[in-house]
């Protein structure tokens, strides 16, 4: 028998009053909205200044309405569009877990977008500040999807893997964490680094450029670990829908540091 590491059976649902259940599901998305909303105000403190904190203060929930809507859309057309079509009434059960990142960073750019011109602000500037505290969130999400036992890896027989509730018995790869580790703690440091840097600070359009490539190749490395969503199967051949997905990202962000780093 392979050697696994225990699945750390933590129930999903923290608390219970009635017919009201807290989940850490629910609560990784709101830790992840406030500590970025928190650094998002230390940040727009130094120069230049993208905003005022109080334009931070504001713009809290624009950035929450782009994250849930966006977010639920994503999952609902990307992922399962048909089961939603039969069940329409789930699609509002955000609660329950499917988020899609993708549909979430859509959603979060269109809200940003309507906030920023609504207040007559440079739109890459904000995006930079806004780019240098995302990965909080994604951090928080991916240990929420440990928690649930939800989109993890493939199977392996490397010394940590595990075997999770819903994975079946052979034992896989805790890619959730792999994620947070990727996505949210590294990516989180290289941005803060990069903020140091006045050079790059000074030029709009670079952080956001290093976040949306660096979400992009993290992910899509992480896919070759990371099991295919059960509503899903590999599209082309070993490209998964993950890895389409982040390829428009990944352009998108290459185009911005160019277009940055050429910028006077």
């Amino acid at each position: 028998m392979l050697f696994t590491l225990p699945f750390p059976a933590i129930d999903p649902v923290l608390i219970s009053l009635g017919p009201l259940a807290i989940r850490w599901y629910s609560l990784a998305y709101i830790a992840g909205l406030l500590l970025g909303w928190q650094g998002m105000k230390r940040l727009s403190r130094h120069s230049p200044k993208a905003m005022t904190e109080q334009h931070a203060e504001d713009m809290l929930l624009w950035l929450t309405l782009g994250v849930v809507i966006g977010g639920r859309l994503g999952y609902v057309l990307f992922y399962d569009l048909a089961y939603f079509i039969e069940n329409p009434a789930k699609i509002v059960m955000v609660w329950l877990g499917g988020m899609s990142f993708h549909g979430g960073i859509l959603g979060v750019t269109i809200f940003g977008y309507l906030f920023v011109r609504k207040h007559k602000l440079n739109f890459l500037a904000v995006a930079d500040v806004v780019a240098c505290v995302s990965p909080i969130g994604l951090f928080f999400g991916r240990i929420a999807n440990f928690i649930n036992g939800e989109h993890f890896g493939r199977p392996t027989d490397v010394g940590w893997a595990m075997v999770f509730p819903r994975g079946g018995p052979l034992p896989r790869h805790p890619s959730q964490l792999y994620e947070a580790a990727l996505e949210g703690l590294l990516l989180f440091i290289i941005l803060q680094f990069l903020w140091r840097n006045e050079a790059i600070r000074t030029k709009p359009g670079i952080l956001t450029g290093v976040f949306l490539a660096g979400y992009a190749l993290a992910r899509s490395s992480l896919e070759f670990v990371r099991d295919p969503d059960e509503i899903i199967n590999l599209v082309i051949t070993e490209i998964t829908i993950g890895q389409l997905l982040s390829l428009p990202m990944l352009l998108i962000g290459l185009y911005l540091i160019y277009r940055g780093r050429k910028a006077a």
